[in-house]
Protein backbone atom coordinates (compact mmCIF):
# COMPACT_ATOMS: atom_id res chain seq x y z
CA UNK A 1 0.00 0.00 0.00
CA UNK A 2 1.19 3.36 -0.90
CA UNK A 3 2.44 6.13 1.48
CA UNK A 4 2.74 9.80 1.88
CA UNK A 5 6.50 10.01 2.70
CA UNK A 6 7.38 13.76 2.43
CA UNK A 7 10.76 13.14 5.01
CA UNK A 8 14.29 12.50 2.78
CA UNK A 9 15.52 10.62 5.84
CA UNK A 10 12.89 9.11 8.11
CA UNK A 11 13.30 7.59 11.33
CA UNK A 12 12.04 4.47 11.86
CA UNK A 13 9.94 6.38 14.07
CA UNK A 14 9.10 8.54 12.20
CA UNK A 15 7.89 6.72 9.53
CA UNK A 16 4.55 7.66 8.87
CA UNK A 17 1.48 5.19 8.88
CA UNK A 18 -0.68 4.71 5.75
CA UNK A 19 -4.43 5.41 7.49
CA UNK A 20 -6.02 5.37 4.00
CA UNK A 21 -7.87 2.83 1.52
CA UNK A 22 -6.81 2.78 -1.78
CA UNK A 23 -9.98 1.98 -3.84
CA UNK A 24 -10.03 1.80 -8.00
CA UNK A 25 -12.49 4.08 -10.21
CA UNK A 26 -12.94 5.14 -13.67
CA UNK A 27 -15.42 7.31 -12.67
CA UNK A 28 -14.95 11.14 -14.68
CA UNK A 29 -17.29 13.35 -12.85
CA UNK A 30 -16.38 13.13 -8.82
CA UNK A 31 -19.40 13.81 -6.63
CA UNK A 32 -20.42 13.00 -2.88
CA UNK A 33 -21.16 9.63 -4.14
CA UNK A 34 -18.47 9.11 -6.12
CA UNK A 35 -15.71 11.43 -4.21
CA UNK A 36 -11.86 11.74 -4.82
CA UNK A 37 -11.00 10.82 -1.78
CA UNK A 38 -12.80 10.26 2.04
CA UNK A 39 -11.18 12.49 5.16
CA UNK A 40 -12.16 11.39 8.95
CA UNK A 41 -15.03 13.71 9.96
CA UNK A 42 -15.66 12.02 13.47
CA UNK A 43 -14.96 15.53 15.12
CA UNK A 44 -17.57 17.42 13.16
CA UNK A 45 -15.07 20.47 12.10
CA UNK A 46 -14.72 19.84 8.21
CA UNK A 47 -17.17 21.93 6.58
CA UNK A 48 -18.83 22.67 2.82
CA UNK A 49 -15.35 24.50 2.13
CA UNK A 50 -12.39 23.49 4.12
CA UNK A 51 -9.04 25.39 3.48
CA UNK A 52 -5.70 23.97 4.48
CA UNK A 53 -2.82 21.33 3.48
CA UNK A 54 -2.06 18.17 3.40
CA UNK A 55 0.27 17.06 5.59
CA UNK A 56 2.31 13.74 6.54
CA UNK A 57 2.85 14.34 10.92
CA UNK A 58 4.56 11.41 12.30
CA UNK A 59 2.25 8.42 12.32
CA UNK A 60 -0.70 9.56 9.94
CA UNK A 61 -1.44 10.59 6.90
CA UNK A 62 -3.86 13.61 7.30
CA UNK A 63 -5.29 17.60 5.75
CA UNK A 64 -4.47 20.10 8.20
CA UNK A 65 -6.93 22.91 8.43
CA UNK A 66 -7.78 25.72 10.67
CA UNK A 67 -10.70 25.29 13.68
CA UNK A 68 -12.35 27.52 15.83
CA UNK A 69 -9.53 25.65 18.64
CA UNK A 70 -6.41 26.30 16.09
CA UNK A 71 -5.09 23.82 14.00
CA UNK A 72 -6.67 20.23 13.21
CA UNK A 73 -5.82 16.99 11.81
CA UNK A 74 -8.44 15.20 9.78
CA UNK A 75 -7.24 10.93 8.83
CA UNK A 76 -7.63 10.39 5.00
CA UNK A 77 -9.68 7.67 5.08
CA UNK A 78 -10.48 6.64 1.42
CA UNK A 79 -8.59 7.94 -1.54
CA UNK A 80 -8.99 7.24 -5.37
CA UNK A 81 -6.13 5.57 -6.40
CA UNK A 82 -5.46 8.00 -9.76
CA UNK A 83 -5.19 10.65 -6.84
CA UNK A 84 -2.41 8.99 -4.69
CA UNK A 85 0.44 10.57 -6.23
CA UNK A 86 -1.05 14.21 -6.79
CA UNK A 87 -1.82 14.45 -3.19
CA UNK A 88 1.53 13.71 -2.31
CA UNK A 89 2.61 16.55 -5.05
CA UNK A 90 0.40 18.88 -3.26
CA UNK A 91 1.91 18.18 0.18
CA UNK A 92 5.11 17.98 -0.49
CA UNK A 93 4.92 21.11 -2.19
CA UNK A 94 2.99 22.82 1.03
CA UNK A 95 0.17 23.95 -1.30
CA UNK A 96 -2.44 25.58 0.09
CA UNK A 97 -5.76 24.05 -0.89
CA UNK A 98 -9.93 24.61 -0.48
CA UNK A 99 -11.50 21.35 -0.28
CA UNK A 100 -15.55 21.11 -1.68
CA UNK A 101 -17.40 17.78 0.08
CA UNK A 102 -20.04 16.70 1.91
CA UNK A 103 -20.54 15.57 5.16
CA UNK A 104 -21.64 11.69 4.77
CA UNK A 105 -22.01 8.41 7.03
CA UNK A 106 -18.38 7.53 5.61
CA UNK A 107 -17.12 10.68 6.54
CA UNK A 108 -16.71 13.82 4.55
CA UNK A 109 -16.79 13.15 1.16
CA UNK A 110 -14.37 15.63 -1.21
CA UNK A 111 -15.48 16.13 -4.80
CA UNK A 112 -13.47 19.07 -5.69
CA UNK A 113 -9.83 20.58 -4.89
CA UNK A 114 -9.18 23.91 -5.55
CA UNK A 115 -5.43 25.49 -4.91
CA UNK A 116 -5.85 28.77 -2.63
CA UNK A 117 -3.14 31.67 -2.52
CA UNK A 118 -0.60 31.88 -0.13
CA UNK A 119 -2.10 32.97 3.37
CA UNK A 120 -5.10 31.48 2.97
CA UNK A 121 -8.63 33.47 2.43
CA UNK A 122 -10.89 32.81 -0.45
CA UNK A 123 -8.66 34.11 -3.17
CA UNK A 124 -7.61 31.27 -5.68
CA UNK A 125 -3.89 31.18 -6.54
CA UNK A 126 -2.74 32.18 -10.16
CA UNK A 127 -1.83 28.72 -10.26
CA UNK A 128 -5.17 27.09 -9.70
CA UNK A 129 -5.30 26.43 -13.38
CA UNK A 130 -2.39 23.94 -13.61
CA UNK A 131 -3.65 21.86 -10.42
CA UNK A 132 -7.53 21.85 -12.28
CA UNK A 133 -5.56 20.54 -15.54
CA UNK A 134 -3.80 17.75 -13.93
CA UNK A 135 -7.22 16.89 -12.07
CA UNK A 136 -9.05 16.70 -15.25
CA UNK A 137 -6.09 14.46 -17.00
CA UNK A 138 -6.20 12.42 -14.28
CA UNK A 139 -9.92 12.43 -14.01
CA UNK A 140 -9.95 10.90 -17.40
CA UNK A 141 -7.37 8.63 -17.24
CA UNK A 142 -8.23 5.18 -16.37
CA UNK A 143 -7.44 3.79 -12.94
CA UNK A 144 -3.47 2.29 -12.25
CA UNK A 145 -2.91 -1.18 -11.80
CA UNK A 146 -3.32 -2.21 -8.70
CA UNK A 147 0.59 -3.27 -7.98
CA UNK A 148 2.48 -1.76 -5.69
CA UNK A 149 5.25 0.21 -7.10
CA UNK A 150 8.93 -0.89 -6.03
CA UNK A 151 10.44 1.68 -3.99
CA UNK A 152 13.18 2.00 -6.51
CA UNK A 153 10.65 3.05 -8.86
CA UNK A 154 9.02 5.96 -7.19
CA UNK A 155 8.70 9.08 -9.22
CA UNK A 156 10.35 12.37 -8.19
CA UNK A 157 8.63 14.75 -9.82
CA UNK A 158 2.96 27.83 -16.95
CA UNK A 159 0.48 26.68 -19.21
CA UNK A 160 -2.56 24.18 -20.38
CA UNK A 161 0.12 23.03 -22.62
CA UNK A 162 3.05 20.74 -20.72
CA UNK A 163 5.73 22.65 -22.22
CA UNK A 164 8.29 23.42 -19.59
CA UNK A 165 10.39 20.98 -18.07
CA UNK A 166 8.75 22.37 -14.48
CA UNK A 167 5.62 21.52 -15.70
CA UNK A 168 6.61 18.34 -17.26
CA UNK A 169 8.19 16.94 -14.00
CA UNK A 170 5.19 18.00 -11.97
CA UNK A 171 2.30 16.29 -13.85
CA UNK A 172 4.76 13.43 -14.50
CA UNK A 173 4.47 13.15 -10.55
CA UNK A 174 1.13 13.83 -10.23
CA UNK A 175 0.06 11.57 -12.36
CA UNK A 176 2.60 8.50 -11.45
CA UNK A 177 1.09 4.87 -12.55
CA UNK A 178 -1.83 6.22 -14.55
CA UNK A 179 0.67 6.71 -17.18
CA UNK A 180 0.95 3.31 -19.05
CA UNK A 181 4.30 2.07 -17.81
CA UNK A 182 6.55 2.29 -20.84
CA UNK A 183 5.55 5.80 -20.98
CA UNK A 184 6.23 6.09 -17.96
CA UNK A 185 9.54 5.35 -17.85
CA UNK A 186 10.51 6.73 -21.20
CA UNK A 187 9.53 9.74 -20.05
CA UNK A 188 11.91 9.47 -16.73
CA UNK A 189 15.18 8.99 -19.47
CA UNK A 190 14.11 11.48 -21.34
CA UNK A 191 13.51 13.59 -18.54
CA UNK A 192 16.87 12.99 -17.64
CA UNK A 193 18.45 13.92 -21.13
CA UNK A 194 16.46 17.22 -20.66
CA UNK A 195 17.85 18.29 -17.64
CA UNK A 196 21.37 16.86 -18.21
CA UNK A 197 23.95 19.20 -19.13
CA UNK A 198 26.26 16.48 -20.47
CA UNK A 199 24.68 15.96 -23.65
CA UNK A 200 24.61 18.85 -26.60
CA UNK A 201 21.46 21.53 -26.68
CA UNK A 202 20.26 19.83 -29.54
CA UNK A 203 19.78 16.86 -27.96
CA UNK A 204 18.27 18.41 -24.49
CA UNK A 205 15.75 20.73 -26.73
CA UNK A 206 14.88 17.41 -28.44
CA UNK A 207 14.04 15.36 -25.69
CA UNK A 208 12.00 18.23 -24.04
CA UNK A 209 10.05 18.69 -27.33
CA UNK A 210 9.29 14.58 -27.06
CA UNK A 211 8.19 14.95 -23.33
CA UNK A 212 5.58 17.80 -24.16
CA UNK A 213 4.34 16.10 -27.19
CA UNK A 214 4.01 12.76 -24.92
CA UNK A 215 2.56 14.41 -21.69
CA UNK A 216 0.50 16.10 -23.29
CA UNK A 217 -1.79 13.36 -25.01
CA UNK A 218 -4.11 11.77 -23.08
CA UNK A 219 -3.19 8.01 -22.51
CA UNK A 220 -6.46 5.93 -21.84
CA UNK A 221 -7.31 2.39 -21.95
CA UNK A 222 -8.60 0.07 -24.62
CA UNK A 223 -11.67 -0.53 -22.61
CA UNK A 224 -15.11 1.16 -25.15
CA UNK A 225 -18.86 1.69 -23.89
CA UNK A 226 -21.65 -0.21 -25.21
CA UNK A 227 -23.00 1.30 -28.12
CA UNK A 228 -26.71 1.72 -28.64
CA UNK A 229 -27.70 0.49 -31.96
CA UNK A 230 -30.71 2.72 -32.96
CA UNK A 231 -28.54 5.54 -32.25
CA UNK A 232 -25.92 4.31 -34.66
CA UNK A 233 -28.26 3.94 -37.20
CA UNK A 234 -29.71 7.25 -36.90
CA UNK A 235 -26.54 9.06 -37.20
CA UNK A 236 -25.71 6.51 -40.24
CA UNK A 237 -29.31 8.08 -41.79
CA UNK A 238 -28.18 11.54 -41.28
CA UNK A 239 -25.15 11.28 -43.58
CA UNK A 240 -26.12 9.19 -45.90
CA UNK A 241 -29.09 8.03 -47.89
CA UNK A 242 -30.55 4.53 -48.81
CA UNK A 243 -27.49 1.98 -48.93
CA UNK A 244 -29.57 -0.06 -46.19
CA UNK A 245 -27.68 -3.08 -47.32
CA UNK A 246 -24.05 -0.75 -46.38
CA UNK A 247 -25.66 0.47 -43.20
CA UNK A 248 -26.43 -3.08 -41.91
CA UNK A 249 -23.18 -4.20 -42.75
CA UNK A 250 -21.23 -1.33 -40.76
CA UNK A 251 -23.65 -1.61 -37.70
CA UNK A 252 -22.92 -5.33 -37.57
CA UNK A 253 -19.18 -4.55 -37.86
CA UNK A 254 -19.15 -2.04 -34.89
CA UNK A 255 -21.72 -3.60 -32.48
CA UNK A 256 -19.41 -6.43 -31.37
CA UNK A 257 -18.16 -3.75 -28.92
CA UNK A 258 -21.16 -4.47 -27.00
CA UNK A 259 -19.80 -8.21 -26.26
CA UNK A 260 -16.31 -7.60 -26.09
CA UNK A 261 -15.94 -3.93 -24.55
CA UNK A 262 -13.16 -3.29 -27.22
CA UNK A 263 -12.77 -2.74 -30.54
CA UNK A 264 -13.47 -5.23 -33.50
CA UNK A 265 -10.21 -7.03 -34.37
CA UNK A 266 -10.82 -5.11 -38.52
CA UNK A 267 -11.26 -1.84 -39.18
CA UNK A 268 -13.51 -0.63 -42.18
CA UNK A 269 -12.30 -0.20 -45.48
CA UNK A 270 -14.96 1.52 -47.43
CA UNK A 271 -14.53 0.79 -51.65
CA UNK A 272 -16.53 2.86 -54.04
CA UNK A 273 -16.89 5.51 -56.97
CA UNK A 274 -15.92 9.33 -55.99
CA UNK A 275 -18.61 11.31 -54.46
CA UNK A 276 -20.69 8.26 -52.83
CA UNK A 277 -20.20 9.07 -49.59
CA UNK A 278 -17.63 7.45 -48.03
CA UNK A 279 -16.02 10.41 -46.05
CA UNK A 280 -19.18 10.93 -44.18
CA UNK A 281 -19.74 6.94 -43.45
CA UNK A 282 -16.23 7.15 -41.84
CA UNK A 283 -17.17 10.76 -39.80
CA UNK A 284 -20.57 9.20 -38.56
CA UNK A 285 -18.57 5.84 -37.41
CA UNK A 286 -16.17 8.29 -35.65
CA UNK A 287 -19.56 9.84 -33.78
CA UNK A 288 -21.04 6.46 -32.39
CA UNK A 289 -17.34 5.64 -31.46
CA UNK A 290 -17.70 9.38 -29.91
CA UNK A 291 -13.85 9.19 -30.56
CA UNK A 292 -11.91 12.26 -32.17
CA UNK A 293 -11.09 11.37 -35.51
CA UNK A 294 -7.85 12.09 -37.65
CA UNK A 295 -7.03 12.23 -41.55
CA UNK A 296 -4.34 10.61 -43.68
CA UNK A 297 -4.37 11.68 -47.24
CA UNK A 298 -2.01 8.58 -48.51
CA UNK A 299 -2.09 10.48 -52.34
CA UNK A 300 0.17 13.32 -50.54
CA UNK A 301 2.26 10.83 -48.71
CA UNK A 302 5.25 9.70 -50.93
CA UNK A 303 8.04 8.99 -48.31
CA UNK A 304 7.46 6.41 -45.28
CA UNK A 305 9.28 9.09 -43.44
CA UNK A 306 6.15 11.19 -43.38
CA UNK A 307 4.48 8.71 -41.57
CA UNK A 308 6.94 7.48 -39.21
CA UNK A 309 9.16 10.54 -38.15
CA UNK A 310 12.76 11.60 -38.65
CA UNK A 311 15.48 10.34 -36.24
CA UNK A 312 16.57 13.20 -33.82
CA UNK A 313 20.11 12.99 -35.06
CA UNK A 314 19.11 15.37 -37.42
CA UNK A 315 19.21 18.94 -36.44
CA UNK A 316 15.60 19.28 -38.30
CA UNK A 317 14.07 16.62 -37.18
CA UNK A 318 10.75 16.39 -36.64
CA UNK A 319 7.93 13.78 -35.58
CA UNK A 320 5.62 11.99 -38.11
CA UNK A 321 2.18 12.75 -39.32
CA UNK A 322 0.74 9.79 -37.19
CA UNK A 323 2.33 11.31 -34.09
CA UNK A 324 1.04 14.28 -35.23
CA UNK A 325 -2.28 12.84 -35.05
CA UNK A 326 -2.34 11.55 -31.77
CA UNK A 327 -0.83 15.15 -30.35
CA UNK A 328 -3.65 17.06 -32.38
CA UNK A 329 -6.56 15.06 -30.83
CA UNK A 330 -4.91 14.75 -27.03
CA UNK A 331 -5.53 11.49 -27.01
CA UNK A 332 -4.60 7.75 -27.60
CA UNK A 333 -8.16 6.48 -28.56
CA UNK A 334 -9.29 8.21 -31.88
CA UNK A 335 -10.11 7.32 -35.25
CA UNK A 336 -8.23 7.06 -38.24
CA UNK A 337 -9.31 8.16 -41.77
CA UNK A 338 -7.18 7.27 -44.40
CA UNK A 339 -8.10 8.35 -47.65
CA UNK A 340 -7.21 7.27 -51.03
CA UNK A 341 -5.93 4.29 -49.91
CA UNK A 342 -5.57 2.84 -53.25
CA UNK A 343 -3.46 5.85 -54.18
CA UNK A 344 -0.42 5.39 -51.96
CA UNK A 345 2.68 6.33 -54.14
CA UNK A 346 5.40 3.58 -53.88
CA UNK A 347 7.56 6.40 -52.46
CA UNK A 348 10.90 7.64 -53.99
CA UNK A 349 13.27 4.34 -53.98
CA UNK A 350 12.58 4.90 -49.87
CA UNK A 351 9.83 2.22 -49.37
CA UNK A 352 6.52 2.00 -49.68
CA UNK A 353 4.36 4.55 -47.17
CA UNK A 354 1.13 1.98 -47.24
CA UNK A 355 3.32 -0.61 -45.52
CA UNK A 356 4.14 1.39 -42.72
CA UNK A 357 -0.12 1.48 -41.50
CA UNK A 358 0.57 -2.43 -41.20
CA UNK A 359 2.03 -1.42 -37.69
CA UNK A 360 -0.46 0.43 -36.86
CA UNK A 361 -3.59 -1.75 -38.07
CA UNK A 362 -2.03 -4.79 -36.02
CA UNK A 363 -2.95 -2.62 -32.87
CA UNK A 364 0.56 -3.97 -31.40
CA UNK A 365 1.84 -0.49 -31.18
CA UNK A 366 3.26 1.97 -33.49
CA UNK A 367 6.94 3.58 -32.92
CA UNK A 368 7.77 7.13 -34.29
CA UNK A 369 11.69 7.28 -35.28
CA UNK A 370 11.45 10.99 -33.74
CA UNK A 371 9.51 10.42 -30.40
CA UNK A 372 11.16 6.64 -29.87
CA UNK A 373 8.53 5.27 -28.14
CA UNK A 374 6.19 2.98 -28.59
CA UNK A 375 2.62 3.89 -28.93
CA UNK A 376 -0.29 1.87 -27.85
CA UNK A 377 -2.54 1.54 -30.66
CA UNK A 378 -5.25 -0.64 -29.06
CA UNK A 379 -7.72 2.32 -29.22
CA UNK A 380 -7.29 3.23 -32.67
CA UNK A 381 -9.82 2.59 -35.01
CA UNK A 382 -8.59 2.83 -38.91
CA UNK A 383 -11.61 3.30 -41.41
CA UNK A 384 -10.13 3.27 -45.22
CA UNK A 385 -11.72 4.86 -48.27
CA UNK A 386 -10.31 3.90 -51.77
CA UNK A 387 -11.73 3.86 -55.49
CA UNK A 388 -10.11 0.51 -56.82
CA UNK A 389 -9.34 -2.37 -54.77
CA UNK A 390 -6.69 -4.23 -57.21
CA UNK A 391 -4.55 -0.96 -56.38
CA UNK A 392 -4.67 -2.11 -52.85
CA UNK A 393 -1.40 -4.96 -51.44
CA UNK A 394 -3.24 -8.18 -49.99
CA UNK A 395 -1.64 -7.60 -46.46
CA UNK A 396 -3.95 -4.10 -46.52
CA UNK A 397 -6.65 -5.54 -47.53
CA UNK A 398 -6.37 -8.47 -44.97
CA UNK A 399 -6.17 -5.74 -42.13
CA UNK A 400 -9.66 -5.00 -42.83
CA UNK A 401 -13.68 -5.58 -42.95
CA UNK A 402 -14.07 -4.56 -47.08
CA UNK A 403 -17.38 -2.65 -47.64
CA UNK A 404 -18.22 -2.03 -51.26
CA UNK A 405 -20.09 1.40 -51.58
CA UNK A 406 -22.37 0.89 -55.03
CA UNK A 407 -23.43 4.17 -56.85
CA UNK A 408 -26.77 5.69 -56.14
CA UNK A 409 -29.47 5.26 -59.06
CA UNK A 410 -31.31 7.59 -60.70
CA UNK A 411 -34.47 7.34 -58.69
CA UNK A 412 -32.66 7.63 -55.16
CA UNK A 413 -30.39 11.02 -56.84
CA UNK A 414 -33.72 11.99 -57.01
CA UNK A 415 -34.38 11.72 -53.92
CA UNK A 416 -31.08 12.85 -52.39
CA UNK A 417 -31.15 16.03 -54.36
CA UNK A 418 -35.09 17.45 -53.92
CA UNK A 419 -35.38 16.53 -50.22
CA UNK A 420 -31.64 16.68 -48.74
CA UNK A 421 -28.78 18.95 -51.37
CA UNK A 422 -31.32 21.31 -52.73
CA UNK A 423 -32.83 22.31 -49.48
CA UNK A 424 -30.00 22.38 -47.64
CA UNK A 425 -28.43 24.75 -49.98
CA UNK A 426 -31.50 27.32 -48.96
CA UNK A 427 -31.46 26.56 -45.65
CA UNK A 428 -27.80 27.79 -45.67
CA UNK A 429 -27.83 30.81 -47.66
CA UNK A 430 -31.23 31.98 -45.95
CA UNK A 431 -33.71 31.12 -48.78
CA UNK A 432 -37.12 29.54 -48.21
CA UNK A 433 -38.02 26.49 -49.96
CA UNK A 434 -41.04 28.09 -51.77
CA UNK A 435 -38.66 30.50 -53.30
CA UNK A 436 -36.94 28.35 -55.34
CA UNK A 437 -39.19 25.31 -57.08
CA UNK A 438 -37.94 22.98 -59.44
CA UNK A 439 -40.87 20.86 -61.49
CA UNK A 440 -40.78 17.38 -61.87
CA UNK A 441 -39.01 17.09 -65.82
CA UNK A 442 -36.76 20.60 -64.23
CA UNK A 443 -35.50 17.68 -61.62
CA UNK A 444 -35.57 15.03 -64.47
CA UNK A 445 -33.35 17.29 -66.33
CA UNK A 446 -30.81 17.65 -63.40
CA UNK A 447 -30.24 13.64 -63.35
CA UNK A 448 -30.03 13.35 -66.56
CA UNK A 449 -27.29 16.21 -67.07
CA UNK A 450 -25.37 14.43 -64.61
CA UNK A 451 -25.79 10.33 -65.55
CA UNK A 452 -22.28 9.99 -66.56
CA UNK A 453 -21.03 11.11 -63.33
CA UNK A 454 -20.72 9.00 -59.99
CA UNK A 455 -21.69 9.73 -56.51
CA UNK A 456 -23.74 13.37 -55.95
CA UNK A 457 -20.87 16.11 -55.33
CA UNK A 458 -21.79 17.44 -59.23
CA UNK A 459 -25.56 17.21 -57.98
CA UNK A 460 -24.55 19.00 -54.87
CA UNK A 461 -22.87 21.54 -57.10
CA UNK A 462 -25.84 21.60 -59.43
CA UNK A 463 -27.87 22.72 -56.53
CA UNK A 464 -25.91 25.40 -55.19
CA UNK A 465 -26.00 26.78 -58.94
CA UNK A 466 -29.68 26.91 -58.89
CA UNK A 467 -30.27 28.16 -55.90
CA UNK A 468 -27.87 31.17 -55.87
CA UNK A 469 -29.37 31.77 -59.63
CA UNK A 470 -33.07 31.87 -58.18
CA UNK A 471 -31.60 34.30 -54.90
CA UNK A 472 -29.79 36.20 -57.85
CA UNK A 473 -33.40 36.72 -59.76
CA UNK A 474 -35.07 37.37 -56.56
CA UNK A 475 -33.04 40.18 -55.30
CA UNK A 476 -32.67 42.07 -58.70
CA UNK A 477 -35.55 41.34 -60.34
CA UNK A 478 -37.58 42.14 -57.53
CA UNK A 479 -39.90 38.63 -58.29
CA UNK A 480 -41.13 36.33 -55.06
CA UNK A 481 -40.45 33.04 -56.11
CA UNK A 482 -38.39 31.79 -59.26
CA UNK A 483 -39.60 28.17 -60.41
CA UNK A 484 -37.27 25.80 -62.74
CA UNK A 485 -38.74 23.90 -65.43
CA UNK A 486 -36.67 21.38 -67.74
CA UNK A 487 -35.73 24.50 -69.86
CA UNK A 488 -34.62 26.46 -67.54
CA UNK A 489 -32.58 24.15 -65.44
CA UNK A 490 -30.37 23.33 -68.74
CA UNK A 491 -29.90 26.91 -69.38
CA UNK A 492 -28.50 27.54 -65.73
CA UNK A 493 -26.44 24.34 -65.51
CA UNK A 494 -25.28 24.61 -69.40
Amino acid sequence: MPVFDFNNTPRESDIPECTYEVFYSNNQEPSAAHPILVLDNSAGKLEHHSNGLFTNPVRRTAFEFKGEEGTVSADILRIDARFVSLLKWLGENHINVRLSGKVTDEGYAVYKIREIAFGGGSKLSAEDGFLQFMIERLLASDAPSEEIPDEDEEETGDSMKLTSIQSITDFMTCAGRTLPDNIRLWARRNLAVARSNEVSAEERRHAQRALSIMMNIQWKGNYFEAIDPDEARRILDEELYGMESVKQRIIETIIQINRTHTLPAYGLLLIGPAGTGKSQIAYAVARILKLPWTTLDMSSINDPEQLTGSSRIYANAKPGIIMDAFSMAGESNLVFIINELDKASAGKGNGNPADVLLTLLDNLGFTDNYIECMIPTSGVYPIATANDRDQISAPLMSRFAVIEIPDYTEEEKKVIFSRYALPKVLKRIGMKEDECVLTADGLDAVIEMHRNTSGIRDLEQAAEHIAANALYRIEVGQVASVTFDEKMVRKVLA
